[in-house]
């Protein structure tokens, strides 16, 4: 039997934010939860968020983008709203699921006039610190 909570992590598209928040929580609290992430829609993969997070020893370089119905079997606890696109949208849970609203910058967009990588990644790191920093508090949270 599996007595961990299950949390999804929804976003716009499932290639940056919710990518990122299910990488840490795989690393640094899968003893407790199993996570899964996904998007109101697929923008696949983004790649500066594979590499700001392989910089920090996290490998999501193997997630794919979903959307909530690829992972409609699963029978989540929590939902976890990252972005405000995502919890003005998102779709109905059944009651016994918590939706849980906490909204992190979108990288991409404010990557948007970088001139360089460097300077794209500088988006990307400060906003996967933010969401690095709340998944470690996640697991005092959920049972509060």
């Amino acid at each position: 039997m599996n007595d961990r909570v299950k949390v999804l992590f929804l976003c716009t598209g499932n290639s940056c934010r919710s990518q990122m928040a299910e990488g840490f929580c795989n690393s640094f609290n899968s003893d407790v939860i199993q996570s899964y992430s996904a998007g109101i829609v697929k923008h696949g993969l983004n790649p500066f968020a594979v590499k700001a997070m392989l910089e920090i020893g996290i490998d999501i370089s193997d997630h794919f983008s979903k959307t909530v119905e690829d992972l409609e079997e699963i029978d989540f606890d929590f939902v976890v709203t990252v972005c405000d696109n995502a919890h003005e949208t998102c779709p109905y849970f059944p009651a016994k699921t918590a939706v849980i609203h906490r909204s992190f910058d979108d990288p991409p967009r404010l990557a948007g006039d970088a001139a360089t990588e460097e300077e794209a990644l500088v988006h990307y790191r400060r906003v996967r610190d933010e969401i690095g920093e709340f998944i470690l508090k996640l697991p005092a949270f959920l049972n509060s």
